[in-house]
């Protein structure tokens, strides 16, 4: 196990730092999704590389048990099919899994307006699911609880531009009308 107070990393820094295109494509992929630092995405790579290094294990064993077992945690994930193979777990990219990221999969139902003020509803609590507050950007949601992600009632939103433009033609339809209801002659 270890020592409680000295964590482990769970990411692996790239063999060659300064490779021009993995960079570039690095970059784009925080961006996109939001990452705070590149560790968020090493980690998504850690993970998905030992998806695939069972993957590939269970290939050479022909071990059926275990191979269902690998493609059921998947699938509850949200990764693969559930009529998958080990060769479409394979060819699994880090994208497919920032896409199960919590922060992610905030934006895309429209509780934010972009990326990171959905990193922000989540760190300040304002995102709960299945009614229990989450406080991590980077939680795996199950397909299961995808449906279950609520922005907590009691919180202060901004109106939008479509909220903002019904009140004031609200406003403008109450200045025509008088303090008592009736219209202005």
């Amino acid at each position: 196990m270890g020592h409680p107070k000295k964590l482990r990393k769970k990411y692996e820094t790239p063999k060659k730092p300064y490779d021009k295109e993995r960079l570039n494509e690095e970059i784009k992929l925080v961006k996109d999704y939001g990452l705070k630092n590149k560790h968020e995405l090493w980690r998504a790579e850690s993970m998905l590389r030992n998806f695939r290094r069972i993957a590939r294990e269970l290939q050479g064993s022909k071990d059926e048990k275990k191979e269902n077992e690998l493609i059921k945690k998947l699938v509850k994930i949200g990764l693969v099919a559930p009529k998958s193979t080990l060769d479409d777990i394979l060819e699994l990219k880090e994208a497919d899994l920032l896409e199960r990221r919590l922060q992610t999969i905030v934006f895309k139902r429209g509780l934010a307006r972009t990326i990171k003020a959905a990193r922000q509803l989540i760190t300040h609590g304002h995102i709960s699911i299945n009614k229990r507050k989450v406080w991590w950007p980077s939680y795996t949601v199950p397909v299961l609880e995808e449906t279950k992600i609520v922005l907590d009632p009691n919180m202060n939103v901004a109106p939008s531009a479509k909220d903002a433009s019904k009140e004031n033609k609200e406003k403008n339809n109450n200045s025509k009308e008088g303090e008592n209801g009736e219209e202005k002659k």
